[in-house]
């Protein structure tokens, strides 16, 4: 379940993200009753098998059971913050009704590492790399985006409205793009063909990731269009702002 929006006295419309229907909204009727046999398994970041009935404008939750509730995910705010994240961009990049199953099993198996005692940062920068790959928004990460010639071994630069790297020679001198650090780009090369069980033996220097961290945000920001509630709520509980970590805070939008 990615979220939860209250209905009335005891409803509840519920936005699902399921692997063979994508984006799914629906209603859990009375689930806010302290009697109510759904309660517990409709909260946001539960894996749950959920039986839905058509409705005239959305779908009715008639039965729900929890597959996993991610109980040491919970426990964590670093872990749950990089979980409502992770669900709020599958939320905004997808439109309903779309199957994306690799998009679901990405989002699964992110919440199963955020349960698990790995580098939260880690799983994150994996999880938004591949995602937008998911989208059909996959990086160039392999030659320069204007040239396409070979990126040198040294500092390039990243841009997310040329969906890649620029090599020093196509940079604009009065460009605002992103510099890349060579250590930022063989990681972020690294994560893009690499799958989770190599990224995750990775050891990336806090510096680095923030590195990191900025350009993949930069590039999500502007391909999504819009700002994320969930990033300055990572960025509190992680201990610092984007001063100290060089990343891109997405303020919340108003009126959501």
């Amino acid at each position: 379940m990615l979220r939860g929006i209250l209905l009335g006295e005891a409803d509840r419309i519920l936005t699902l993200y399921s692997p063979w229907r994508g984006k799914v909204r629906a209603v859990a009727r009375g689930v806010r009753r302290p009697t109510s046999r759904l309660g517990g398994h409709v909260e946001p970041l539960i894996h749950g098998s959920y039986l839905l009935a058509r409705g005239q404008e959305l779908d009715v939750v008639t039965q729900g059971e929890t597959i996993h509730s991610f109980p040491r995910l919970r426990d964590d705010l670093g872990s749950i913050g990089g979980g409502l994240y992770a669900a709020e961009l599958i939320y905004h990049s997808t439109s309903e009704g779309v199957e994306n199953y690799p998009l679901f099993r990405l989002l699964l198996d992110t919440l199963m590492r955020l349960d698990g005692e790995g580098s939260v940062e880690l799983a994150l920068r994996y999880f938004e790399l591949h995602l937008l790959g998911h989208l059909g928004y996959r990086p160039q990460l392999g030659r320069c985006v204007a040239c396409q010639g070979a990126l040198p071994p040294t500092v390039n630069f990243f841009t997310a409205s040329g969906g890649g790297v620029l090599c020093p020679s196509c940079h604009p001198p009065e460009s605002s793009v992103r510099r890349l650090s060579l250590n930022a780009l063989k990681t972020l090369r690294f994560f893009q063909e690499k799958d989770w069980a190599q990224a995750s033996r990775l050891k990336v220097s806090p510096p680095l990731m923030a590195e990191i961290k900025g350009a993949l945000r930069e590039f999500i920001l502007y391909h999504l269009e819009r700002e994320l509630k969930s990033t300055l709520f990572m960025d509190l509980v992680g201990g610092h702002g984007s001063a100290a970590s060089g990343a891109t805070v997405l303020r919340p939008a108003h009126g959501r």
